[in-house]
């Protein structure tokens, strides 16, 4: 068993006591492997071990991988920063996007999304705790474009994503979560039919489980601590 595979059972073993102590199925909860400044190889491993999903921030480096990769059946999801000379790679390489914050992004992914892929799977970016240097819409301005985005005809709509800033203590940890499922909730109540929570990484996937997270991103406790690591690697 290569390292990669023995962490990743690691990390499955924790979703699933964390699902436990909450409650809730296992199956409730998706695992994204953060795979991001790692090459094709450490992919490979990975889905050997059963993984499908795989989240990438940087675009250009993204594409490189998802080409030497196109002969295994990967979910890729962005989960980094959208600028909007970028927008035609993520609608036509990409499964999903995790982090809609402006209108104008969401409506120029909808334009480029070719018609022989599926309508793009999207989250709204929430800067859920106010933090001054993070990416992320205000809570009160999601609704609004929640609704925009929602009528796009090349995207679909499920649910919010988050990046709250380190805290260490696992009561605060999930209270900031629980703030982003009562927003989930509200949306949900107004009409809306979103199902995805991406919430949690590797220092805080039992409390996001504990709020509700649907989908965790999982990095370092995968693949190692990487080079210059940010908060959206997990």
């Amino acid at each position: 068993m290569t390292t990669i595979q023995s962490n990743l059972q690691s990390v499955r073993q924790r979703i699933a006591a964390a699902c436990a102590a909450a409650h809730r199925g296992v199956g409730e909860v998706q695992l994204l492997a953060v795979s991001k400044t790692f090459g094709p190889e450490s992919v490979r491993q990975a889905y050997a071990a059963g993984q499908r999903a795989f989240g990438e921030n940087y675009i250009q480096e993204a594409v490189e991988k998802i080409a030497l990769l196109a002969d295994l059946p990967l979910e890729w999801h962005c989960i980094g920063p959208i600028q909007s000379n970028k927008t035609r790679l993520v609608a036509t390489h990409f499964d999903w996007v995790h982090t809609i914050d402006r209108l104008k992004v969401a409506q120029r992914l909808s334009e480029q999304r070719p018609d022989d892929r599926p309508p793009l799977q999207v989250c709204i970016q929430v800067n859920i705790d106010g933090g001054p240097t993070k990416s992320g819409v205000a809570p009160a301005q999601v609704a609004a474009l929640a609704l925009e985005v929602a009528r796009l005809p090349r995207l679909k709509l499920r649910g919010l994503m988050t990046i709250p800033e380190p805290v260490p203590d696992p009561l605060a940890q999930q209270a900031v979560h629980q703030r982003t499922r009562a927003l989930f909730d509200e949306l949900r109540a107004s009409g809306l039919a979103l199902d995805t929570l991406s919430m949690g990484m590797t220092a805080d996937l039992e409390a996001a489980i504990a709020a509700g997270s649907t989908m965790v991103r999982i990095g370092t406790a995968i693949f190692g601590v990487r080079p210059g690591k940010d908060r959206a690697a997990g």
